[in-house]
C-alpha cells in the first residue's frame, strides 16, 4: 500500500498522544470520558499498537490485564482501578460474590473476546529471541488457564464451540443476532409494561453513556435495562455458568467469540512451540474440535455463517459483521472465503462508501448511526484485514486499509463512523481506534 509519509507521521503523531493521555498508571482506558477503566480486548487491541511506539508500556498493559485473572482462569471484560471501589459500575458488578473472583482486585463477572494470546505473541515479534522467549514463559500459564476456563466452563457439552451467556460478552452489545433473541424470549414483563406506559424514559437520569452520546447512537432504554437485568440475574447466581444455565436458556454460541478464539488457539500454539511447551492433550484436542465445529455454524441454504442458540442449536439467522469473521479465524476453506470476499463487495450488504458496516445495508436492522448495528468499527476492519491477507486476498487487504486509514483521517480517531458519510461517531480519541491505526501504518 503507497503511504504518504506526512500524513502517516501526522497521524502516528496524534494516535501516539492520545493512547498517552488515555493512560492510567501502567494500563490505558478506551476512554477517560465514558470508559475508565480497563476492557479486555480493549487492551488487546490497545497493546499491538503499542508494541510498535512504546513496548514497555505494551507490555505493562497485559501484565495489568493478567491481575484481574480469576482463579479458575476467566479474564473478566473489565478490571478497575484502585481508585474505583465506589464507583456504580463497581458496585453494579460486585466481583466478589464468587469464590473465584481475585482477592484484592476489583472485576466485573463476564468475560470478552479472547483476543489475549494474539496480543501477547505480537509483542513477542518486537523482542529479540531471548526477551521474547522470557516474555512468553511469563505469561504462558495465564493463556493456558484461561483457554482451559474456555473450554471448560463455556463448552460443557464439548462441541468444540464456546458460548456466551450476555451480549456484553461478544463485545457488540446491542448486535442485532442477540437483541432479536432478547425481544423475542427474555425482555422482563416489568419492562415490557415500563416501555408500553412510555415511562423508559426515566431510566435516562441513571444512564452514564447517554451523557457522552446521543442515544440515537446507543442502545435504547428498555434494551439497556433488558441487559442489566440479564447481568443482575448472573450476580445472583453469583456467576456461576451451571446455576445460570439451570435458570436461562438464552446462551449463545457466538460466532465472532468463536472465530476469535480459534484464531487465539493458534498463537497459544507458537507460543507454546517458541517457548517448548506441551500444550496438555485435553486442551489440544477442544482446539482441533472447534476449527471442525465452526462448519457447524453454516447455514448452507443462504451460504452464510452464524451465530447459534446453545440448547436448540437453532442458528440465528440475522446476517451481521460477524458472517465475515470467519475470514479471520483462518478456519475456513479458500472458497469459502472467496464467497465472503464477495459479500463484502456486494453494494446490497457490506460494501458502503466507507466500510464495513457493522450490518448489510439491506438488513431490516440496518442503521448507520446505532452502535452496532450499523456503523463501521476498526477493530472489526482490522481483523477482516488480516483475514483477507492470511487468504492471499492481498490487494482487498490494501484497498480496506487505505479506506480504513483514510476513514480515520477525515473523521479522527473516533469510537465508530457512520459507513455511509464516514462521519465520526461515538467518543471521541478512542483508545482502540488509534492503536490499530498505528499499526495498519506499520503493516
Amino acid at each position: 500500500m503507497e503511504k504518504n509519509k506526512n500524513t502517516e507521521n501526522d497521524l502516528i503523531s496524534e494516535a501516539t498522544d492520545i493512547l498517552k493521555n488515555n493512560q492510567v498508571g501502567s494500563y490505558t482506558v478506551p476512554s477517560k470520558l465514558l470508559y475508565p477503566h480497563q476492557w479486555l480486548w480493549d487492551s488487546c487491541f490497545i497493546s499491538v499498537g503499542l508494541r510498535h511506539i512504546d513496548i514497555d508500556r505494551a507490555r505493562a498493559e497485559i501484565m495489568h490485564l493478567l491481575r484481574g485473572q480469576w482463579k479458575n482462569g476467566m479474564m473478566p471484560n473489565i478490571v478497575f482501578g484502585d481508585n474505583t471501589k465506589k464507583l456504580q459500575l463497581q458496585r453494579m458488578w460486585q466481583s466478589q460474590v464468587s469464590p473465584f473472583s481475585p482477592d484484592d482486585i476489583l472485576t466485573s463477572g463476564i468475560t470478552q473476546p479472547p483476543l489475549l494470546a494474539e496480543a501477547i505473541f505480537k509483542i513477542g515479534e518486537k523482542l529479540d529471541k531471548k526477551e521474547r522467549i522470557i516474555w512468553y514463559q511469563s505469561t504462558y500459564k495465564n493463556l493456558i488457564d484461561y483457554h482451559n476456563w474456555i473450554y471448560e466452563d463455556r463448552d460443557p457439552h464439548d462441541e468444540g464451540l464456546a458460548l456466551l451467556l450476555h451480549p456484553w460478552e461478544s463485545g457488540m452489545d446491542n448486535t442485532p443476532p442477540w437483541m432479536n433473541e432478547l425481544h423475542l424470549n427474555l425482555t422482563p414483563k416489568w419492562i415490557q409494561f415500563i416501555k408500553k406506559s412510555k415511562l423508559d424514559y426515566l431510566y435516562s437520569f441513571l444512564r452514564l453513556d447517554t451523557k457522552f452520546v446521543h442515544i440515537s447512537e446507543r442502545l435504547s432504554n428498555s434494551d439497556a435495562m433488558s441487559l442489566y437485568s440479564m447481568q443482575r440475574k448472573m450476580r445472583k447466581k453469583h456467576y456461576g455458568t451451571k446455576k445460570i444455565l439451570g435458570h436461562n436458556s438464552f446462551a449463545v454460541e457466538d460466532l465472532t467469540f468463536n472465530c476469535i478464539l480459534i484464531k487465539a488457539n493458534d498463537y497459544l500454539s507458537k507460543i507454546a512451540k517458541t517457548i517448548n511447551e506441551k500444550i496438555p492433550a485435553k486442551l489440544v484436542e477442544s482446539m482441533d474440535l472447534s476449527i471442525k465445529s465452526l462448519d457447524k455454524l453454516w447455514d448452507e441454504k443462504t451460504s452464510e455463517y452464524y451465530s447459534r442458540q446453545f440448547e436448540t442449536h437453532d442458528l440465528l439467522k440475522i446476517s451481521s459483521i460477524s458472517s465475515l469473521m470467519p475470514l479471520y479465524s483462518g478456519a475456513i476453506n479458500k472458497e469459502r472465503a472467496e464467497h465472503l470476499v464477495k459479500t463484502i463487495e456486494d453494494h446490497s450488504k457490506f460494501s458502503t462508501p466507507f466500510p464495513i458496516p457493522t450490518m448489510p445495508v439491506n438488513s431490516e436492522w440496518f442503521n448507520p448511526l446505532s452502535y452496532w448495528q450499523g456503523p463501521t468499527w476498526i477493530n472489526m476492519n482490522w481483523m477482516i484485514i488480516e483475514g483477507l491477507k492470511n487468504y492471499g486476498f492481498q490487494e482487498h487487504a490494501d484497498v480496506l486499509t487505505k479506506t480504513t486509514i483514510d476513514l480515520v483521517e477525515q473523521g479522527g480517531f473516533s469510537e465508530y463512523f457512520n459507513p455511509i458519510d464516514g462521519n465520526p461517531l461515538g467518543i471521541h480519541d478512542f483508545s482502540w481506534t488509534a492503536a490499530l491505526i498505528i499499526d495498519l501504518l506499520n503493516s
